[in-house]
Parts: structure tokens; C-alpha cells; sequence
């Protein structure tokens, strides 16, 4: 303890107790400051709707249907872990088609607005399908999979509505993109440790049909952001123009993504998320049935991927403090080989070498978790700057979307090829013998991204951006200034001309 004013023992003592009741105070308002000032640059309706969409609806609510799902295909339906890695990958469909709904967030007006109507649109969708599953008995398998379907295509109408806006405010304050990607990020972490936590409890009490019937409120939220957001009102909107503008989305679009500095990260991320094969519907069976394994009970399985869920705000917090600032490659290498090296984990887990160390399966386990989710989340921040810096002017919802879908067709094709994998090695709901391949085959895959690593750029996080006849200028009229500080991101026609 340093004291300021050694001849003024009491006083010196009081300044002491003041200075360290002030730093405690910085350490406690520090993140309600930074929140405070994101809510008065960009608006306090877009910090809510962050909160609410990234950390109610995905984070929550996407947590609690994660852990719902695979038990109502595992105990309801009744399915092998092949054929249910498979099936939960189908109803990501509608995230793979988010360039749709980004023009039509961008060119098509409801009312005279262009993101409320969506908001509201995706909540009262996510509210019928979850009612539906909940309140149905004995529903065919592929009827259950629609409505996921369905309810899928809600969270994702919302997720490419709110991106428009982060992909806006990232492009007219890149001082703020990494803080506002960081918000996303500790949204969505926090929202998931809550919902697994609350996941495994759930599902004993009121079982994995009641938990949908509960996943119902975050969607209701959804329309309630959709209520409160500032949006200007676009009025005289000309619906006979939207054929013409879908065609100069089109021809945007395309124009951008021939940009070597797009499509180049572009398919980076395409393949480092699709060779990390996903094989986590073998382990999720091996941890909760086979006579060998862990044989983790409901509530233990919805607290370890919350403890995990620790690990994952962890890592947007270290982006957050250290690594915002570093250049896209280097960061892109280590996490790429720490990624590789977290998923030995799951080897040793699987062979039981844990137990022949001292190591049991529930601390073992927990810390697999919370190191795998944090690695994760750290691959995963500078891959979601990026893709917000390489969004034109115009049509930030679209092409953001299209970037995303590239990402989300990624994690599908991942999923998919872990399902070929598991049925290959003969993993089902009782033999899983060849587990341990399995797991080892995906961490050497993890490892190969890494020879396309050129195609990253080597600018850091800050100053990385577009060439101008690309990202687009703004115009210096009142009109077109007045149109982007009130989100009017639909004026295809004329970000095509100004290009």
C-alpha cells in the first residue's frame, strides 16, 4: 500500500481508503460505463436489442433448445447420433439463406420501416413453432423437425436483422466494431451460461417438450424489440420498385465478392469451420449412456456446458482486454493450433486416460469444457470483425448475411461430415468403440486450415479496410447524411451508382 503523505498520518490514511474505494469502484462501473457509452454513441434501442436478441433469444434461448433438442431426439425420438447430427444440421437451413432475408430487410419496407416489422415477424414465428412441438403429443419426427425448422428461421430472421445494424454502426464508428462485437460476444456467453445452467433442471422438471413451451418467452421478446426500436419512417415507399432493387442487390453483391480482400477471407472461414468436424452428438450420447462413460445425469450435463459457458466469456474478455488490436493472421494462426491442441482433451477423456491420472470424469470434463469454449470464442471474435469490415454501403443487412451464411453453410457442412464420420466408424446409441478415432480424425483436421492461412489479410483489427470503390462513399447532401444516421440501409439504386 503506497501512502501519498507520510506526515499527515491521518490524512494520508484517509487517502488511501478513498483511492482504493475509487479503484473498486472503476473495477465494478467499468463495464456499466462501457455500456453506457455504446448506448449514447449508437443509441440506447440498439444496445437493448443486442442484449435482448444476442443474449435473451441466441444466448438463452439457444441453450436451453441445444440441450432440449438432443434429448427429445434422444429420449422422444428415439434416433442414432449419426442421424441426429444430421438432422439438427438440416434445420440450420434457414441460416444458410440469410442473404434473403437481408434483402428483404433492405429493400422491402413493412409499414414503412425496414427492421421493426422483421423483429416482430421473427417472434411471433419462433412463438407458433415452439407451441406447437410443446403442446403436440406423439409428433412424426420429420413434423418435429419442421417446426425446429421453422423456429429456427425466426432466430435467424432476428440475428440478420440486428447484424444489419452492427454491420452499420461498425462501418460509421470502426473505432467502436470491436467493442460492439465484444457486447455481441459477452451477450451471447452470458445468455448461455444462464441457459445451460437452467437447461439440465429443466429438462428433469418439466422434460425436453416442456422446455420448448418455455422457449417461447425469448421469442416474445424478439417482437418486443421489434416495438421499442428507433428506425425513422420511410414514407412512400414504391413497392414496384423492389424487383429492381432485389437485381441491383444482386449485382452488389457480386461486384464485392469478386474483391479479392472479400472472397479471399470469405473462403478461409468456409474451410477452417468446415474441416473442424462436429462429432458432438457421439460424445453427447457416449457421456449420457454408454455403460463406459461418464454416464452424466440431466442437471450435470446442463451444469458442465454452463461451466463451459464460463470459459467462452473468458474468451471474449481476453479479446476484449489484449487482442483486439493484433493483426488477423497471427491471431488466426495460434488460435487455429490452440484449437487443434483443446480437442486432445476429448481424446483423453474418451480413452479414459484421465481416470489411469487421477483425474475424474466431472472435473476432468468441466475443465475440457471451459478451455475448449474459450478457444473456441477466441477463433471465432476476429473472424466476426472481419466479416463486418468487408460490408459495402448500401446493403450492410445483405451482404453481412451472405458472409454469415458462408460461415453458418460452414458449421453445416462440419456437422454433416461428423455425421458421415460417426455412421463410417459404426458409432451408435450403444457401440462406440471407435469414438476415439473419431475424435482424433477431427483434431488433425483442425490443423489443416492452417495451409490457407494466406488467404487472411495481414492488417490488424483497427485499420483493416476495403478499398473506397468498394466499401462506397458517402454522399455529402444533408438528405443522404439525415437517411444514414437513421439506418436507411435500402438505397440500393443509388449505392450501386455511387460505385
Amino acid at each position: 500500500m503506497v501512502v501519498e503523505d507520510q506526515n499527515l498520518e491521518s490524512g494520508g490514511s484517509v487517502r488511501v481508503v478513498i483511492k482504493g474505494e475509487s479503484h473498486l469502484r472503476n473495477v465494478l462501473w467499468g463495464p456499466v460505463r462501457w455500456i453506457k457509452m455504446l448506448a449514447k454513441e449508437l443509441h440506447w434501442s440498439f444496445v437493448f436489442g443486442v442484449v435482448s436478441l444476442y443474449g435473451i433469444n441466441q444466448g438463452l434461448g439457444g441453450s436451453l433448445g441445444r440441450v432440449a433438442t438432443e434429448y427429445y431426439m434422444k429420449d422422444v425420438q428415439k434416433v442414432q447420433p449419426s442421424e441426429s447430427q444430421a438432422l439438427t444440421a438440416i434445420t440450420k437451413i434457414p441460416w444458410i439463406i440469410k442473404p434473403l432475408w437481408g434483402i428483404l430487410t433492405d429493400v422491402l419496407p413493412i409499414y414503412g420501416f425496414h427492421r421493426r416489422p422483421y423483429f416482430v415477424l421473427a417472434g411471433v414465428l419462433g412463438v407458433v413453432s415452439m407451441l406447437f412441438i410443446s403442446v403436440l403429443g406423439n409428433l412424426h419426427l420429420y413434423l418435429a423437425l419442421l417446426w425446429m425448422t421453422i423456429a429456427s428461421a425466426a432466430m435467424a430472421i432476428a440475428d440478420v436483422t440486428i447484424d444489419a445494424c452492427t454491420a452499420y454502426n461498425s462501418i460509421k464508428h470502426p473505432s467502436l466494431a470491436s467493442d460492439m462485437q465484444s457486447l455481441c460476444s459477452l451477450s451471447s456467453s452470458i445468455g448461455a451460461l444462464l441457459g445451460f445452467f437452467m437447461s439440465g433442471i429443466l429438462v428433469h422438471l418439466v422434460g425436453s417438450k416442456g422446455v420448448f413451451g418455455l422457449l417461447t418467452l425469448p421469442f416474445a421478446l424478439a417482437s418486443v424489440v421489434g416495438m421499442v426500436f428507433s428506425e425513422s419512417h420511410v414514407p412512400g415507399f414504391s413497392y414496384k420498385q423492389v424487383n429492381q432493387k432485389f437485381i441491383d442487390a444482386g449485382r452488389a453483391m457480386w461486384r464485392t465478392m469478386k474483391c479479392s480482400d472479400v472472397w479471399r477471407p470469405s473462403l478461409y472461414m468456409y474451410i477452417s469451420l468446415a474441416l473442424s468436424l462436429n462429432i458432438h452428438e457421439g460424445l453427447f450420447y457416449w457421456f449420457t449412456d454408454s455403460k463406459d462413460g461418464p454416464l452424466f445425469a440431466q442437471e450435470t450435463v446442463g451444469f458442465i456446458l454452463s461451466i463451459g459457458s464460463v470459459g467462452s466469456i473468458l474468451g471474449a474478455t481476453l479479446y476484449q482486454l489484449v487482442l483486439k488490436d493484433h493483426a488477423f493472421r497471427g491471431i488466426c494462426l495460434w488460435t487455429q493450433l490452440l484449437f487443434a491442441l483443446a480437442g486432445m482433451l476429448d481424446l483423453i477423456l474418451v480413452l479414459r486416460l484421465n481416470l489411469k491420472l487421477g483425474l475424474p470424469d466431472y472435473l476432468f470434463i468441466v475443465v475440457d469444457e471451459v478451455v475448449s469454449q474459450m478457444i473456441g470464442r477466441l477463433k471465432w471474435m476476429p473472424l466476426l470483425v472481419l466479416t463486418s469490415k468487408l460490408c459495402p454501403h448500401g446493403i450492410e443487412g445483405t451482404f453481412f448475411a451472405l458472409l454469415m451464411s458462408i460461415d453458418n453453410a460452414g458449421f453445416m457442412t462440419s456437422s454433416w461430415l461428423g455425421g458421415v464420420l460417426l455412421h463410417v466408424l459404426k458409432v451408435t446409441r450403444t457401440e462406440f468403440g471407435n469414438l476415439w478415432l473419431a475424435v482424433l480424425i477431427r483434431n488433425v483436421l483442425r490443423v489443416s486450415p492452417l495451409f490457407v492461412l494466406f488467404l487472411v489479410p495481414k492488417g490488424d483489427q483497427n485499420t483493416f479496410k476495403l478499398p473506397g470503390e468498394i466499401i462506397g462513399e458517402d454522399s455529402d447532401s444533408d438528405e443522404e447524411k439525415e437517411e444514414a444516421q437513421n439506418l436507411e440501409l435500402a438505397s440500393l439504386v443509388h449505392s450501386a451508382d455511387r460505385r
